[in-house]
C-alpha cells in the first residue's frame, strides 16, 4: 500500500523539516480533491482530479492508490467514465492515508 522506501527517500532528499511541510500540503490538497470527488465532478474534471492524485500520491509513496488513479485517468481519457469507481478511489485514499499516518507516528516514536 505504502512504498516506505520512497517515503524515506523523499524525506532524506528534502530534510525532515521540509518533509513535514510537504506532508501537510499533500494532505490538505488531496483531502480537498477527494472531497470534490465525493461531492461529484463533471466528466471532464474527473481526468484532471485523477491525474493530480496520481502524481501526488506516487510522489509520497501511495503506490496502490497511484496505480488505481492511473487506471482511472486512462479510462477517463478514453471517455470510459462509467468504468471508473470513484468511491473506491476515495476509500483507498482514506485507507492509505491512515496507514501512512500510523507508519509516520510509529517512525517518529522510534
Amino acid at each position: 500500500m505504502i512504498d516506505w522506501g520512497r517515503v524515506r527517500e523523499l524525506r532524506d532528499e528534502i530534510g525532515m523539516e521540509d518533509f513535514a511541510e510537504v506532508i501537510q500540503l499533500f494532505l490538505e490538497e488531496t483531502d480537498e480533491v477527494t472531497e470534490k470527488i465525493t461531492a461529484g465532478l463533471s466528466d471532464q474534471a474527473i481526468e484532471s482530479a485523477l491525474h493530480f492524485l496520481k502524481g501526488s500520491t506516487l510522489n509520497l509513496g501511495f503506490k496502490d492508490l497511484a496505480a488505481l488513479c492511473q487506471t482511472g485517468e486512462k479510462a477517463a481519457a478514453n471517455g470510459q467514465y462509467e468504468t471508473i469507481n470513484l468511491a473506491k478511489v476515495v476509500t483507498l485514499y482514506e485507507t492509505s492515508k491512515a496507514a501512512f499516518q500510523s507508519g509516520q507516528k510509529a517512525e517518529n516514536a522510534a
